[in-house]
């Protein structure tokens, strides 16, 4: 290789370099940064508190039944989190294309999240069944948990942070403000990393968070079981309906690689937490709120509540298969008959069917499926419903911004679709 061959690669070597940098500015400062980190471990924990008896001594104050600090606590996450890295391995699911990278090439994912659900809960189960494990002791080192999630978050956010595990295919975030240190641990630096075949985003997203969730709420069946009187029709609908529904989100895996989050922004320390702790045990927060305060409801009252869950889901399901097959081939005999706004994009705007009805009828369906698994917990308290008011608030900021982002691509045809279809969320009201 001549030198003039030499000089060509290292230029474009950190041509490349150049274009794998993405420069973002944010409106966070390092106090805001701190306070999130800080409070979000804090008030879940608190909120957790809250439903239990107010007789019991609070946890943040110290509580020899319920301690904020156990080392069992710490093996188990840091368990489950190698159990989920080995399951990711197994031999099955398929293989699909995601997002393109810097380069012009898209990556690659693996989807067996369904097999890692089953397996995990069947795993649950047997050690339960066998008498290896005792629920009643793992839901009271609940609080334990969390600040062991707290724990093992840091850890993992430090070393992405110290010793980026990237490859080549990897976006690096550079931030232009003066935070930039506290942002890029935060908030992230690297889009895509990897450990392995393991793409770290898509494993905290998934196994981490989601299936997280339903060991939670299985734990706390299992808890209720060996309670004996806390096993209520209340406590079963709740945790039937999370099963469901976080069933029907590993089955469809691939949907998380499409979302905003997984596609814009990079992983960092507030990601991690998020799915160590606030999915799997804020989500969680009715089963608990029933375990500590049970709820009894008459056998009609259960029977309005699967209606509405049950619609809720069918509008959730179908809306989302029609926006995805309409997406995929536009031109198929099925959507033939469903009515059309032309885009300056070229793209077709679906004005008829789900979308005809409201602009997010999927969103529509996740609002109503989450109001019906509150619903058991009666109306004592607002806890319980906590979660489906943060999924709410979320919905309507992504509906937002999502509404932005096609008003720029499609101007004038969405401003008519917008016409035509006015209600964004809740159809007559919102």
């Amino acid at each position: 290789m001549n030198t003039h061959e030499q000089e060509s690669q290292v230029h474009r070597s950190r041509e490349l370099r150049h274009e794998n940098v993405l420069q973002v500015q944010s409106q966070w400062n390092n106090i805001h940064l701190f306070l999130v980190c800080f409070l979000l471990g804090v008030s879940l924990i608190t909120l957790l508190d809250c439903c239990r008896a107010s007789s019991e001594p609070w946890v943040l104050l110290g509580s020899a039944e319920s301690p904020i600090w156990d080392w069992t606590a710490v093996f188990l996450v840091l368990l489950y989190t190698v159990l989920q890295g080995a399951l990711y391995y197994l031999p099955v699911g398929q293989v699909t294309e995601g997002k393109m990278s810097f380069h012009g090439k898209r990556l690659k994912y693996k989807l067996n999240g369904l097999h890692a659900f089953v397996l995990t809960v069947a795993l649950v189960l047997s050690l339960w069944f066998c008498g290896f494990i005792r629920a009643g002791a793992v839901t009271q080192r609940l609080f334990a948990l969390v600040s062991a999630g707290v724990c093992v978050s840091l850890l993992i956010s430090l070393i992405l942070y110290l010793h980026p595990l990237t490859t080549s295919t990897s976006t690096h975030v550079q931030y232009t403000n003066t935070a930039k240190p506290m942002l890029s641990f935060v908030l992230g630096h690297i889009m895509d990393p990897c450990v392995g075949d393991i793409d770290v985003k898509q494993f905290v997203m998934v196994r981490i968070g989601f299936i997280g969730w339903a060991v939670m709420d299985v734990i706390y069946l299992l808890t209720a079981v060996e309670m004996k009187d806390s096993l209520s029709l209340s406590l079963l609908l709740v945790i039937i309906f999370h099963l469901i529904y976080i069933l029907d989100f590993v089955i469809d895996e691939a949907t998380i690689l499409t979302t905003k989050e997984f596609t814009e922004e990079p992983i960092g320390f507030i990601m991690i937490l998020g799915e160590y702790i606030w999915i799997p045990f804020f989500s969680s927060l009715p089963v608990y709120f029933l375990l500590q305060k049970p709820n009894n409801i008459h056998h009609l009252s259960a029977v309005f509540i699967c209606l509405l869950f049950g619609i809720g889901f069918l509008i959730y399901y179908l809306s989302n298969e029609q926006k995805d097959g309409f997406r995929r081939n536009p031109h198929d005999s099925t959507y033939s008959s469903l009515e059309t706004i032309r885009s300056p994009s070229g793209q077709s705007l679906l004005v008829s069917g789900w979308f005809g009805w409201v602009r997010h009828p999927n969103y529509l369906g996740d609002i109503l499926m989450m109001f019906a698994w509150c619903l058991p917990c009666g109306f004592s308290s607002v806890l319980p419903y906590l979660p489906a008011l943060q999924c709410f608030n979320l919905l309507r900021k992504r509906a937002n911004e999502i509404e932005e982002s096609c008003l720029k691509k499609h101007r004038g045809a969405w401003r008519e679709y917008c016409r035509r279809v006015p209600y964004k969320l809740i159809p007559y009201v919102y």
